[in-house]
């Protein structure tokens, strides 16, 4: 399969929105793409974007991507970037391309002088899981909670 790795670019965005509500779809949670190519425009192309987007690109398309922001750890009194999705299509899924993302995601993260790099992902992805293991990440165990402002 012949791919490269590239900042996610505008053109990118209708396609990024069809990957971001499979992904949604994948873990089970609720997705409405109104409103969110204009969101997602202004946080990644703004003045000061807010996240930031590596994608997968195929010569047609693009076929996967990794979104993530920088943040800052209490604890370790510290930057750290938070890788908030990775995702594949199912079909490019096994190649070794999420093993080359979170690479890139490490560099970066080295570049912008950060302490760790943070996820999360639910605990029925056992793929998922097998593989952040495989590569190193070790798991907490903690309950994700969302409070609807």
């Amino acid at each position: 399969m012949e791919y490269s790795i590239r900042n996610c670019e505008i053109t990118d965005l209708p396609k990024l929105l069809v990957l971001i509500e499979k992904h949604a779809e994948f873990e089970k949670a609720e997705f409405s793409p109104e409103g969110k190519e204009d969101g997602l425009k202004n946080a990644l192309f703004g003045q000061n974007p807010k996240l930031f987007c590596l994608v997968v690109a195929t010569n047609e398309t693009i076929v996967g991507y990794t979104s993530y922001t920088f943040d800052f750890s209490t604890w370790n009194a510290q930057n750290f970037l938070y890788m908030d999705c990775l995702f594949l299509e199912e079909e490019t899924r096994g190649f070794g391309i999420g093993e080359i993302l979170i690479e890139r995601l490490k560099e970066i993260g080295k570049q912008n002088n950060c302490v760790n790099i943070q996820w999360q992902t639910p605990e029925f992805n056992t793929r998922a899981i097998k593989f952040y293991n495989r590569m190193g990440a070790k798991g907490k165990d903690k309950v994700r909670f969302t409070l609807t402002l």
